[in-house]
């Protein structure tokens, strides 16, 4: 299993690109994904505070389960609202493991 820094890397640039603009598209009719975004700001800006050593996001992800109903994806998203809920989900595993 990939560290929680592995994952990130694997991931970062495209979650950086995806989340606003799953936002822009679906927030109209996917409210939620609002707050997935700020949670996801919020994240990275604690990520970067953190520098080489590892972040307090044990609220975060708490918040991102509850608020996705554990990263489930709705029926009538695209496929980059799916990829950013799989990668959040990866990160979240990687994060508690």
């Amino acid at each position: 299993m990939k560290t929680f820094s592995q994952v990130l890397e694997l991931h970062g640039s495209r979650l950086e690109l995806y989340v606003p603009v799953v936002a822009r598209v679906h927030g109209g009719s996917h409210p939620e994904f609002h707050d997935v975004r700020r949670i996801y700001d919020e994240m990275i800006s604690k990520i970067q505070a953190a520098g080489s050593g590892k972040p307090e996001l044990d609220d975060e992800f708490a918040q991102l389960r509850e608020l996705t109903d554990d990263y489930t994806v709705p029926g009538d998203v695209c496929e980059s609202y799916e990829a950013v809920y799989n990668m959040l989900a990866e990160l979240d595993r990687a994060y508690f493991s």
